[in-house]
């Protein structure tokens, strides 16, 4: 790392923070606009908001943006030096254009390692202050969320194996039981083999293992040999559940760390559920958003380097253009995944695939 070097690096990052912090303010004052009614309506005090919702969504804000605040910051300091022809110099100079490209490279990997951190381990924790006060607050307020809610909350449907399925009803998380009926069917061959009824199911604390007691069961078992009853006043169940995994929370894959995610995707699937195309493009998605850093980093060296009548306008209208086609090819191929049986890996790099070659055209035809 040459003088030379410093000076683009440090460019690369003041730039960034400035992008960030810019669009962070704007970004907070639309959203306090939409939503100072329910604030109003919660009756907590500014600073109590902020602790309690803003803390959670200025770094999911970050998170979402970050790709894009790189981009912008590239292009804004580049077109700059194009236009007071420092590049020109520095390219006749006899430095090669790959390595006049090498400290945004070095740059872009930093802020890449940043974004692989927080969206494993930090950025999920600012969501789950965010959404814990979306539920808690907001949710209540929504329209849209009260219709949702017009079903049982507290009744579970669940697939605990391939083969096994259950259903509570008044479901305490408190006091980890049921006030309402249990059961549980084991099918095999397309028929119903094992059938379980229980008038209300309690978790048992008392033992560390995962298992659940019924009470007042009637247990029927269907073979060969035909039907056959019983009914006991209490059984043991072992479930492959916890208590809080019960939980019906739209907000879990994005308060999950990556570790937690990749265990909840892996025990989901032992147990043959269905519809996890949501929580795979998810987990993909974290890993392709650093490379979606370092690869805008490079377009947006590339394009602003050449020196254009336009000026810094004309680089970033067209670097808003190649974002918005970006997000839009990302969101599309998310929907496809989550949807319909678009794989979820190709979900969440096919963009990233896509503008790779598009960033060796433009370096081809970038003036050397």
């Amino acid at each position: 790392m040459k003088k030379l070097d410093w000076y683009i690096l440090n460019k690369l990052l003041v730039s960034f923070v400035f992008c960030m912090l810019l669009f962070t303010v704007i970004a907070v004052a639309i959203d306090t606009s939409e939503k100072s009614d329910d604030f109003v309506k919660t009756g907590l005090s500014g600073w109590q908001i902020f602790t309690k919702y803003y803390t959670g969504f200025i770094p999911f804000i970050w998170s979402l943006l970050f790709p894009l605040f790189v981009f912008i910051a590239v292009i804004f300091f580049t077109s700059k030096m194009a236009m007071r022809s420092e590049i020109i110099a520095i390219l006749a100079s006899g430095t090669r254009f790959m390595r006049f490209l090498r400290p945004y490279m070095v740059g872009g990997l930093l802020l890449s390692g940043i974004l692989f951190l927080g969206r494993t381990y930090f950025i999920p924790m600012a969501n789950d202050t965010m959404n814990t006060f979306k539920k808690t607050y907001l949710d209540k307020n929504d329209p849209l969320k009260q219709i949702s809610n017009v079903t049982c909350t507290t009744c579970f449907y669940k697939r605990v194996d391939a083969d096994t399925y259950m259903g509570v009803k008044n479901f305490d998380m408190a006091a980890k039981r049921s006030n309402g009926p249990f059961f549980m069917d084991r099918v095999k061959n397309g028929k119903v083999v094992y059938n379980l009824r229980a008038a209300s199911l309690r978790w048992d604390t008392t033992n560390r293992q995962r298992r659940w007691i019924a009470e007042n069961v009637v247990e029927r078992q269907v073979d060969s040999l035909g039907e056959r009853v019983k009914q006991l006043k209490e059984k043991v169940v072992r479930l492959n559940i916890a208590p809080d995994e019960l939980v019906k929370d739209e907000y879990l894959k994005d308060k999950l760390t990556t570790p937690q995610l990749r265990r909840l995707i892996k025990n989901e699937q032992l147990r043959g559920t269905e519809g996890l195309n949501a929580l795979r493009v998810e987990l993909y998605k974290r890993a392709a958003a650093p490379f979606t850093v370092l690869l805008l980093t490079f377009i947006g060296a590339v394009i602003a380097s050449r020196k254009t009548r336009g000026g810094s306008g004309m680089h970033l209208a067209l670097g808003i253009v190649i974002a918005a086609v970006f997000i839009i090819a990302d969101q599309f191929s998310t929907v496809f995944a989550v949807k319909s049986s678009f794989p979820p890996i190709l979900a969440a790099w096919i963009p990233n695939i896509v503008f790779s070659l598009v960033a060796w055209r433009l370096y081809l035809m970038a003036p050397k």
